[in-house]
């Protein structure tokens, strides 16, 4: 197996609370989210692929059960997503400790697409930045790559702050990429419905 030592955490432990349903699960095109998510990821060559689960864990398991990906249980998800970053990255090493780095994905992000992680692939080898950083609007977030030489900082993140902390602290040394569809998450049933329009 081709590898390029990146490894991938995709966050999807959270109630989704303002969706009022398990956000994870919301249907695109015949797919749930959280499908959709894991599929780009294990579309790259990156290695190894890490999701993190914990609320509603018994209705999303299934649907991620049969792909090659570590999964790991966040019992602490209610203490915000923090939690789950660590467990991510205990996950990742678990699997394989010579990652040289990490990608951190969420689940409600409808358009990240493989060639949108493969140009981020591509700038860590290339260029090496020590962050690369998704920028949308006046946001910067993720998709975020993160050196392994910034991976105690994340470990050092708490309550329901997640990698964003990190990357505010070290714009300095980030590499943007524009991702202007990044904007466009699914946290209430009026942007579900929205989405789900704008595909019409």
């Amino acid at each position: 197996m081709t590898t390029n030592n990146i490894g991938i955490i995709i966050l999807a432990a959270g109630e989704s609370k303002r969706m009022g349903s398990p956000k994870q699960l919301l249907d695109i095109g015949g797919k749930s989210l959280i499908l959709r998510t894991a599929e780009v990821a294990l579309a790259t060559d990156c290695y190894p692929i890490v999701m993190v689960i914990g609320a509603n864990k018994a209705k999303i398991a299934p649907e991620i059960a049969t792909l090659p990906l570590t999964i790991i249980d966040n019992p602490m998800w209610h203490e915000g997503m923090s939690s789950s970053v660590k467990m991510g990255l205990a996950g990742v090493y678990m699997t394989y400790k010579e990652v040289e780095a990490v990608i951190m994905l969420v689940c409600d992000q409808p358009y990240l697409s493989v060639s949108l992680l493969e140009r981020m692939v591509e700038i860590y080898k290339t260029k090496k930045p020590k962050l690369i950083a998704c920028k949308y609007g006046d946001e910067i977030g993720v998709p975020a790559l993160f050196d392994r030489s910034l991976l105690h900082e994340l470990l050092e993140i708490k309550g329901d702050k997640g990698a964003k902390s990190v990357v505010m602290n070290h714009l300095d040394d980030a590499y943007m990429l524009n991702f202007e569809a990044g904007s466009i998450d699914l946290d209430t049933p009026d942007e579900y419905q929205n989405f789900l329009n704008s595909l019409r």
